[in-house]
């Protein structure tokens, strides 16, 4: 026990090593079928506990990972043997209503977000899945159910501060380390630093409904689907920029196969329907709206995630309209799932509005000209499934990457190669220089960071 004090001497905060009881649950992350086993889990209470974790690390050169809300896809915020900064309990927030301005602790989540600015009159352009730490979605770029409008999240970011390899704490804005808030703003979590704070500018407040949009069609077939994948990319490019959606065909376990969309629309459901009419031309297509604040229709997108998921997905950009054949190989690829898949879908994530209008170099987020993101996906239950499941999404992937052009930084895949080109495109030797300048010992390093 004396030994093991001495080993853990510096760390400050909850520290969570192998003997404690809590470990295991403490290692888990929303992905449950990535397992890692960190030598250390540290839950940073304080600004300082981050500064100490990071000196301790180095000292006895224990490779480091971050995590917020611990979402990431391929399981990057852990590792083995690594030890773990875990900054969920770093999550006051603060919020400026003459300025509309929100400070954010890094490690505060959708959630907590959406309750805090939802319930003093605010929309904030966040994720869906209640659990994301606001800070990793952030940095990835940040698609949501209000990107056509407000833009992604990394597009309100006014300024964040950032723990350094030696300790120091940095502030990054416009005007102060400029190149390492551009990096910020869409090179995704894990790199440069341990981001404890950040600033968002808000939307100013309006009575305005949001109408949450649900459809989906019944008795659903592949020649159906890629009649709806055919309006929706004919459609897609005139969309009110208000309207925000993905929709999703899936092959699921009690259902077989089936189109789903859901999103949002800040405006009247009338005219969220009258929008939506193309859709109707494809039988057996209905359609759900309901008028809420923000807040509410947050909520009922919340309810619909689990508390963890067993999964394999990954999202590339799409960037041209697809002839009937191409829509058929993209259709019959969810004909048949993997053994014991429960649901395996491919998603379209609309894109365009808003996000296109900041040209591509301006931020670290590449594709802004994509029309949308194209993710596939597959869930299960049962780990002797992992492996058929894992490799039926690598399989569609590489389908999908001969007709897309790069790859989501926040829908990553391990399997990528030259991973730094497809996620990061022309923006991508400018952000290894920032990372050498800001980074030059590549302490924060994890599989698929800057080098």
């Amino acid at each position: 026990m004396e030994r093991d004090s001495l080993f853990l001497k510096g760390l400050t905060g909850e520290v969570v090593t192998v003997k404690d009881p809590n470990y295991n649950e403490a290692r888990q992350e929303w992905n449950r079928a990535n397992q890692k086993f960190p030598l250390i889990i540290v839950y940073c209470e304080r600004r300082q506990d981050v500064v100490n974790a990071i000196h301790w690390a180095r000292k006895h050169c224990v490779d480091i990972r971050i995590r917020s809300g611990g979402h990431h896809y391929e399981g990057y915020s852990n590792g083995d043997f690594v030890l773990v900064i875990d900054i969920s309990r770093l999550n006051k927030l603060k919020l400026d209503k003459k300025k509309h301005i929100l400070e954010v602790e890094a490690g505060a989540k959708n959630t907590e977000v959406y309750d805090f600015v939802g319930s003093n009159g605010y929309v904030f352009p966040g994720g869906t899945c209640p659990t994301v730490g606001v800070s990793g979605f952030t940095l990835g770029g940040g698609w949501g159910f209000s990107s056509r409008l407000y833009g992604l999240g990394c597009d309100s970011l006014l300024e964040l501060e950032l723990v350094d390899y030696e300790g120091r704490i940095i502030k990054a804005n416009k005007n102060c380390n400029a190149d390492l808030f551009w990096a910020c703003r869409g090179a995704g979590g894990g790199n440069f630093g341990v981001v404890i704070s950040m600033t968002f500018q808000l939307p100013k407040p309006t009575q305005r409904s949001v109408t949450f949009i649900r459809f989906y069609y019944v008795n659903t077939t592949i020649a159906k689907q890629i009649d709806v994948m055919n309006i929706w990319q004919n459609w897609l490019p005139k969309l009110d920029k208000r309207m925000t959606l993905v929709t999703s065909f899936y092959n699921a376990e009690n259902e077989g196969l089936g189109i789903f969309g859901t999103g949002f629309f800040y405006g009247p459901s009338k005219l969220a329907k009258k929008i939506l009419q193309p859709f109707v031309e494809i039988k057996g297509f209905r359609l759900n709206l309901e008028e809420s604040s923000f807040l509410e229709a947050v909520k009922k997108v919340e309810a619909t995630y689990p508390p963890f998921e067993k999964f394999k997905s990954t999202g590339r950009f799409v960037q041209r309209n697809y002839t009937v054949e191409e829509l058929k190989n993209i259709g019959t690829s969810v004909q048949s799932p993997p053994d014991g898949s429960v649901y395996a879908a491919i998603s379209f994530y609309a894109l365009g509005g808003e996000i296109k209008h900041i040209d591509k170099e301006e931020t670290a987020f590449y594709y802004r000209d994509a029309k949308y993101i194209m993710g596939v996906q597959s869930v299960w239950i049962e780990d002797k499934y992992a492996r058929d499941n894992q490799e039926w999404v690598r399989e569609r992937f590489e389908m999908i990457k001969n007709m897309t052009k790069g790859s989501y930084v926040n829908f990553p895949i391990s399997e990528l190669k030259n991973y730094d080109k497809e996620y990061f495109g022309g923006n991508a030797q400018r952000l290894k220089r920032v990372n050498q300048k800001y980074d030059p010992f590549n302490v924060f390093r994890f599989p698929q960071g800057l080098k």
